[in-house]
């Protein structure tokens, strides 16, 4: 394999002396920039909830229904539009979907009801989004080789980075100060600038021969996908197992035998799951062309690095749904403050990510990616440390940092890791398998962390107020207490809240204030050691990993191979 320029599937590549840097570089920055308008959009979405509501004339619940849309339409569709660069133009598939997010942002933008802003947002753009995260990594993956390619990874996961981390603080920046149907619109200026660098993405499909779509397996793809990830969104509010409160639809409930909804909804998306494995394995030796092929399905350091990357982003969830609402609901942080906050996290992740790719030369990217994780748990154990009401942003920016730090060495090498251990060919199938993983990953670790938070901070609530008033009531009351006080938090808007608190005398609204206060510390330390519990899962499901990236020269013990690697991956991999 040249050092000099990327390997090519069936054409050959220019070397980058034949190459502008730029050129050369250009895909890497396509699907950067790509990933940050992604990433940007999520969070300007969020920020401007608040604003929408009052626009549109509606309630928290429905915006919040368009964002949860917008992650299952993604969900469900980003396995089986990951396979589309198998069959047809790699640079025909960005510039399509590229073009197709930008439509659904031009809608989002002029929308005048909520009809309009599902179609736009959550349909449209999510739409496109379940094309454009995994084909990032498979533009990587063909473009770039050995320790370029690790440095296109560590771009991209710095750039991600930083669009979660200032997303909040231009879309605050947009909606306090002009409107949020800017966010919208700057973001196809993004899109004109993505499709400038795309012109230099490989116009080649990946396999010279057009492989026919998989119906049945994408079909049963969907149905576990969008089971799965629903089930868990809906686990938080309505119980994992028994039923928490009444499930309704249309006037019509459904909690069949006082169970929760989620785990009928899990338990479709398993067996769906086992469906889908069990029909791939049936088509595969009809010698047809499955949605996602066995091999990669069995290889034992991709299905590692796929369990890693899982574990990451249940963290990365629980992370970043707790300490913004931390910091604006008790510290009285706004979204631009809060972006502060979490800019020592988008500087290090960046910084770390872009570095350190070149480390593994010297150290084994499974030891970095190790050390990584307790960076991360050293950093929840100082915020733990730290909780209370004389914390601010300066104090935070070191352990902030470390933790960004942390982050930065893990996606520095696991994405590439993981990708690596499949061969060339079969990099689009596999990008949407880790990409499938990372939408479940998410939205448990948002329905397990958020709940676990959430639930803790109005427990806490009640039993301070029965507590002042001198009252003691059964478990089965308590519970009752906090199911309605969310349920009122939850429908009211900042209007109705400060309403609220006009009626009560200042001793009341004073005693209120402490209480909540109080309950979200609380919160907040226990939400904290839970995340440091899930990074130990982390730092266990990273001992599976192979010392080294498959099919890498470079880096400690590069001679030795992986025990864990086949050697027909292998093989197919130094070939490619």
């Amino acid at each position: 394999m040249s050092p000099d320029g990327p390997p090519s599937n069936g054409s050959s590549r220019l070397s980058t002396d034949e190459k502008t840097r730029v050129q050369y570089w250009a895909p890497a920055i396509a699907v950067s920039l790509t990933t940050f308008i992604v990433v940007l959009n999520a969070s300007l979405m969020n920020v401007a909830i608040p604003t929408m509501v009052d626009d549109f004339g509606t309630t928290v619940t429905v915006i919040q229904g368009a964002v949860a849309l917008y992650s299952l339409v993604t969900a469900a569709l980003v396995l089986p539009a990951g396979t589309l660069p198998s069959r047809h133009s790699i640079r025909r598939v960005l510039a399509v979907a590229l073009m197709v997010y930008a439509g659904g942002t031009v809608v989002a933008s002029i929308s005048w009801n909520t009809t309009v802003l599902y179609l736009g947002w959550s349909l449209i753009q999510g739409s496109a989004a379940a094309v454009i995260f995994p084909l990032t990594f498979t533009v990587l993956i063909i473009s770039y080789e050995d320790d370029d390619r690790a440095k296109a990874f560590g771009l991209l996961a710095g750039v991600s980075g930083v669009g979660s981390t200032i997303g909040p603080i231009i879309g605050g920046a947009l909606t306090t100060y002009a409107s949020w149907r800017w966010g919208f619109t700057l973001q196809l200026i993004g899109v004109g600038v993505v499709l400038f660098f795309a012109q230099y993405v490989s116009p080649n499909p990946l396999s010279e021969t057009p492989r026919s779509l998989d119906k049945g397996g994408t079909a049963l793809s969907i149905v576990s996908s969008t089971s799965l990830v629903t089930g868990f969104v809906l686990s938080g509010k309505y119980g994992w197992v028994v039923e928490r409160r009444p499930f309704v639809v249309d006037g019509i409930q459904f909690n069949p035998l006082g169970t929760s909804p989620a785990i009928w909804l899990l338990g479709v998306g398993l067996l769906a799951f086992a469906a889908f494995v069990q029909y791939e394995r049936r088509l595969e030796r009809a010698g047809k062309s499955p949605l996602v092929p066995l091999h990669v399905l069995t290889n034992r350091p991709f299905l590692a690095g796929v369990l890693t990357y899982n574990m990451r982003s249940i963290v990365s969830a629980g992370f970043f749904f707790i300490f913004p609402v931390y910091l604006q609901a008790v510290l009285g942080y706004t979204a631009f403050e809060t972006g502060l906050a979490l800019l020592p996290y988008s500087l290090a992740s960046v910084a770390f990510s872009t570095v350190t790719p070149n480390w593994r030369k010297h150290i084994s990217p499974k030891t970095l990616i190790q050390i990584g994780i307790v960076c991360m748990a050293v950093a929840l154990v100082l915020l733990y440390e730290q909780t209370g009401p004389g914390q601010t942003i300066l104090k935070m920016a070191l352990p902030v940092a470390l933790y960004g730090a942390g982050v930065g060495l893990i996606l520095a090498q696991i994405t590439n890791m993981t990708m690596s251990a499949v061969p060339t060919a079969y990099s689009a199938e596999a990008s949407g398998v880790l990409n499938v993983s990372y939408s479940i990953g998410f939205s448990l670790g948002t329905a397990v962390v958020g709940s676990y938070f959430l639930g803790h901070f109005y427990g806490g609530v009640v039993d301070r107020v029965l507590q002042a008033e001198g009252e003691t009531v059964s478990a089965a009351q308590r519970t009752d207490l906090v199911i309605a006080l969310e349920d009122a938090v939850e429908t009211a808007t900042d209007a109705t809240q400060q309403q609220f608190l006009d009626q009560l005398t200042p001793a009341q609204r004073q005693l209120l204030e402490s209480i909540f206060e109080a309950a979200m510390f609380d919160a907040q330390r226990a939400t904290l050691l839970l995340l440091v519990l899930f990074v130990l899962l982390l730092l266990l499901a990273s001992t599976f990993l192979p010392r080294q990236i498959p099919g890498d020269d470079a880096g400690t013990n590069q001679s030795e191979s992986s025990p864990d690697a086949t050697p027909e991956t292998s093989e197919t991999i130094v070939k490619d």
